[in-house]
């Protein structure tokens, strides 16, 4: 029998919920706070749960993560007094089924459930396990599981995929993953640098062209979407395409051929395009910079990835692998690194993601010589100046205000520095400059924004990392 665990701390929504399951025939479990809520779903295997945002004991969207992670992971339904368009964007983004404002209709709240477990039941009939070739990939953060769904979801079919991400964040590792899980893995994988493309060349790189098609043309050229044939085109840094060729690519990407320069009769290619970008295509859409048929029809699916920061659990296997590498590249023994230099790494806000993590493990490699331990001096010193900076700055806006003793995750915060990992201290900082926000500036999420600097999700991201909540 099918079950629903309700965790809400109204009794009457409680109450109501349960006695609409038994119409239902279905089984139910309820809970009055997160904690007591966690413990059921930890203990049984339910269907759906019902979440409730404002808690007494926590936010229900930060335990989001936690049941995602869950053996056979329920369908989550929000339901809360308060409609946030901030936090349902958070909620969609962690994957829930539905976001409802109390009070909702019973016809609406008997609606939102059949169709969850509908949805459940399909989804585990269709089931059958991936098994991904992940060659390159190295990851431990709950936030990269949505982003290899995508990629098996992806590898399965033969329609476009954008991935977005900001630079470095891994957009061509993940657009090669899709290639070599699907079936066209054993043909071409062609890139194309949209962002290297000239105004007068791109036609001509793009779809060849013919002898004595322009001056300098002094022999066919195969184009890069007929060596793509079979296989896969990756155009990246898409957003980079001159207006002039996104109308022609568009019938291209309909059609799948195309007359090469100076050529009189069309060619056919069978290729899958895979699209990367690290701009907002939605806002040059709206500007007129990017055609609006072409933008849609790149994103038939979507991969976004998130930034090295909202993934601080990779910082570690990442380093760990990138040190290996460079211990067999450079014929030298592996080296290991101290807790000082892990602590610095994660406290870094990583601008270039994992392309610049690369590269400065690969400079403090370097600068080790052929010491066996990587530590915090190797590190260069921009990278070792701006954490520094950055967390003394933090400290010095709120060296007036200590947080109270409490047991639990924030007790190190009384602790004196010097007894501190520079991972406690700065969580503990970062924790008590989201509070001076909160008390500042209440629910006024833009301003928080605006005067901090974080982007709207990166915000967010750390409102849930440091278990606070937008005030109701």
């Amino acid at each position: 029998m099918k079950s629903v665990c309700i965790i809400d701390d109204d009794p009457e929504v409680r109450d109501t919920i349960a006695s609409l399951t038994r119409k239902m025939r279905l089984t139910s479990e309820s809970a009055g706070a997160l904690e007591a809520g966690m413990e059921l779903l930890a203990r049984e295997r339910f269907d759906v749960v019902f979440l409730d945002v404002r808690l007494p004991d926590g936010n229900g969207l930060a335990a989001l993560p936690a049941i995602k992670r869950l053996p056979d992971a329920p369908e989550v339904i929000i339901l809360t007094g308060i409609g946030d368009p901030d936090g349902a964007e958070l909620a969609i983004q962690e994957g829930v089924w539905d976001y409802l404002v109390k009070p909702s209709p019973i016809k609406q709240i008997m609606l939102t459930l059949q169709r969850a477990l509908k949805y459940r039941e399909e989804r585990r009939s269709d089931h059958s396990p991936v098994s991904l070739m992940l060659t390159g990939c190295v990851t431990a953060s709950p936030r990269m599981q949505p982003c290899l769904n995508q990629v098996a979801h992806a590898a399965g079919s033969s329609a476009a995929v954008l991935v977005t991400g900001e630079t470095g964040a891994g957009k061509e590792l993940f657009a090669r993953l899709i290639h070599a899980n699907s079936a066209r893995a054993k043909k071409a994988f062609v890139t194309v640098d949209c962002a290297s493309l000239t105004e007068s060349l791109v036609e001509s790189t793009l779809f060849g062209h013919k002898k004595g098609a322009f001056t300098g043309a002094d022999a066919d050229r195969v184009g890069l979407a007929q060596l793509a044939d079979g296989g896969t085109l990756f155009l990246d840094e898409v957003g980079e395409m001159p207006t002039s060729l996104q109308k022609t690519f568009l019938r291209v990407l309909h059609e799948k051929t195309f007359r090469p320069v100076g050529g009189v009769s069309e060619i056919h290619s069978d290729f899958r395009l895979i699209a990367a970008t690290n701009r907002d295509l939605a806002a040059m859409v709206a500007v007129g910079e990017f055609r609006r048929d072409l933008y849609f029809r790149l994103k038939t699916i979507e991969v976004p990835l998130p930034p090295l920061r909202c993934r601080v659990e990779d910082i570690k296997p990442l380093t760990l692998a990138f040190a290996d590498a460079l211990a067999a590249e450079y014929a030298l023994p592996p080296k290991g690194f101290d807790a000082e230099f892990l602590a610095m790494l994660e406290a870094y806000d990583w601008p270039g993601n994992v392309r610049e993590l690369r590269n400065v493990v690969e400079r403090a490699f370097l600068a080790s010589g052929r010491e066996k331990t990587l530590y915090s001096m190797h590190l260069p010193q921009d990278v070792r100046i701006k954490v520094t900076k950055s967390t003394l700055e933090r400290g010095m806006q709120t060296c007036e205000r200590e947080l109270p003793a409490a047991p639990g995750p924030f007790a190190a915060a009384n602790a004196p520095i010097g007894r501190r990992t520079l991972k406690d201290y700065k969580e503990t900082m970062e924790r008590r400059y989201l509070e001076g926000l909160l008390r500042e500036h209440g629910r006024d999420v833009a301003a928080m924004i605006a005067i901090s600097g974080l982007s709207r999700s990166h915000f967010y991201a750390l409102l849930k990392k440091s278990g606070l909540a937008i005030p109701e």
